[in-house]
C-alpha cells in the first residue's frame, strides 16, 4: 500500500496541465472510457482530488504523455519553475531530441533532490551547508578554490600522490559527499538509448543550502571529471544552479569563466605552476608535449592545462583553439572505438556495481539508513535510487558488502 499512500494528487493535476492538456484530452490520451458507474473525465477527477488512486500502469501513462518523470507524481509539493537555474553553456548544437532528453533528466533530478530534503527534514536531519552560496565573484578564484579546499580538507600534496585522474575524482567526490554534497554520474535518462553527449552538456549543479547536487555527465573522458566536479562546486559555493558546457575554450560568460577559473587554481594551484609564457614561441608539438606533462603530474586532463595556458596567455587564442579541437576529436575517436569493439557478451561491472558508481555513496547511504529506521517507504527509495522497486534491496545489500 506504500507506494499508493505516497503518490500526490496534486502533482497529477498540476502535470496535466503543464503539459497543456484539458480534462477531456487527458482521459481521451490516457485511454480512460465511459462506464456506468462514471465517465471517463470523472475518473481522471478521481484521481487527480486523490478520491481514486491510479494503477502503476496509468501513472507510466500518465508520466509519458505528461512529460514528466514518474518520480514527479511523488514530491510533496509541485515543483518550482525556477529550480531549473540558468544554462551557462556558450553555444550548444544539441538536437531537438537530446535537448528534450536533456529536459528531462533535469525535471528527473530535480525530483529526487527534493525527495532526498523532505526525508532530511522530516527526521529533522536537515543541516545548512554553510558553504552553499557563500561566494561572490569579487572574491576572486584563489579564495573561493581555498575555501573549497577547506572543506574538502584535501591538501596539493594527496593530489600529486593519486594514481590517476580517476583516483583523483574517486578522492574529491569522496570528501565532497562528506561534507553533504551528494554527487552523481549521469548521462542518460535510464538506458543508454537515451544517452546524452558530453558536447550537449558536461555537469550541471543543483544548488541548495541542505541538499545541494552535483551531476556529471558520465559519457565525457574520465581524466575530465576532476576538473568537472571542481567546475560544479564552484556553482555550488555561488549558490549558482545551472548547466554546463563542454571545456572549448575560456568562455564569454563572467559565471562560466570564474567557476573554470576556481578549478582551474584548485587543480593546478598558481603556488607551483611555472610561468610557460615562453610556449608562445614553442611550436604545436612542444606545446602539446608540455601540456601533457603537467596534465600527468596533476591527474587532470589535457584541456585543462589548455585552459589555465590559454587563461593565462601563455599559448595564443589560435594553438588553444587548435588544441581544443584536436582533443576533442581525439575523444570522440576513443568513444567510437570503444563501441565498435564492444562485444555482445563482453564481462564487466555488474549493473549494481555500475548503479552504486553512478549514484555515489552519500545517496545511497541516506536510503539504506532512512529505510532502516522506517522514515522512507520502499517505494519512495525506488523513486529516489532511480531504480525498480525489486532492485533497492540488492542495490543496498552491494553497497554494506563493499563498505567493509
Amino acid at each position: 500500500m506504500d507506494e499508493f499512500e505516497t503518490i500526490n494528487p496534486d502533482i497529477l493535476k498540476w502535470a496535466r496541465e503543464t503539459a497543456g492538456l484539458t480534462e477531456v484530452e487527458a482521459a481521451d490520451k490516457l485511454g480512460l472510457k465511459d462506464t456506468a458507474a462514471s465517465s471517463a473525465i470523472e475518473k481522471l477527477q478521481a484521481f487527480e482530488d486523490g478520491t481514486r488512486v491510479p494503477a502503476q500502469t496509468m501513472l507510466r501513462k500518465a508520466a509519458s504523455l505528461y512529460r514528466r518523470p514518474l518520480i514527479t507524481f511523488y514530491l510533496a509539493s509541485r515543483p518550482r519553475r525556477a529550480d531549473r537555474g540558468e544554462d551557462f553553456r556558450s553555444s550548444t548544437t544539441a538536437t531537438a531530441r537530446e535537448s528534450a532528453t536533456l529536459d528531462a533528466l533535469l525535471r528527473d533530478l530535480r525530483a529526487r533532490q527534493q525527495m532526498v530534503r523532505q526525508v532530511q527534514e522530516d527526521t529533522e536531519e536537515a543541516e545548512r551547508r554553510t558553504f552553499a552560496g557563500s561566494a561572490r565573484i569579487a572574491d576572486g578564484p584563489k579564495k573561493i578554490a581555498t575555501s573549497i579546499r577547506s572543506t574538502l580538507n584535501i591538501t596539493e600534496q594527496q593530489q600529486r600522490q593519486c594514481r590517476d585522474a580517476a583516483d583523483l575524482f574517486r578522492l574529491l567526490r569522496g570528501a565532497a559527499e562528506r561534507a553533504g554534497i551528494y554527487v552523481l554520474l549521469r548521462g542518460d535518462v535510464g538506458s543508454y538509448h537515451s544517452d546524452i553527449g558530453a558536447d550537449v552538456f558536461r555537469g550541471l549543479a543543483l544548488a541548495d543550502d541542505v541538499v545541494p547536487f552535483v551531476v556529471i555527465n558520465d559519457n565525457d573522458a574520465i581524466t575530465a571529471r576532476p576538473f568537472t566536479l571542481l567546475h560544479e562546486l564552484a556553482h555550488i559555493w555561488l549558490g549558482a544552479s545551472g548547466i554546463s558546457g563542454p571545456l572549448a575554450r575560456v568562455p564569454d560568460n563572467l559565471v562560466e569563466r570564474f567557476c573554470n577559473d576556481v578549478a582551474s587554481e584548485f587543480l593546478l594551484p598558481s603556488s607551483v605552476i611555472q610561468d610557460q609564457s615562453h610556449l608562445l614561441r614553442a611550436t604545436l608539438t612542444e606545446a602539446m608535449a608540455a601540456i601533457e606533462s603537467l596534465a600527468t603530474t596533476w591527474n587532470v586532463s589535457e584541456p585543462a592545462v589548455t585552459y589555465r595556458f590559454a587563461k593565462e596567455g601563455w599559448i595564443s587564442p589560435d594553438v588553444s583553439s587548435e588544441l581544443f579541437a584536436l582533443y576533442r576529436e581525439r575523444w570522440r575517436r576513443e568513444k567510437q572505438r570503444q563501441k565498435d569493439n564492444r562485444q555482445p557478451n563482453d564481462s564487466g561491472p555488474s549493473s549494481t556495481i555500475i548503479r552504486r558508481h553512478q549514484l555515489g555513496a552519500g545517496l545511497i547511504e541516506i536510503v539504506r539508513r532512512a529505510l532502516q529506521e522506517d522514515w522512507l517507504t520502499h517505494t519512495k527509495a525506488a523513486k529516489i535510487l532511480g531504480v525498480g522497486p525489486a532492485s533497492v534491496s540488492s542495490l543496498l545489500r552491494e553497497e554494506r558488502r563493499g563498505a567493509r
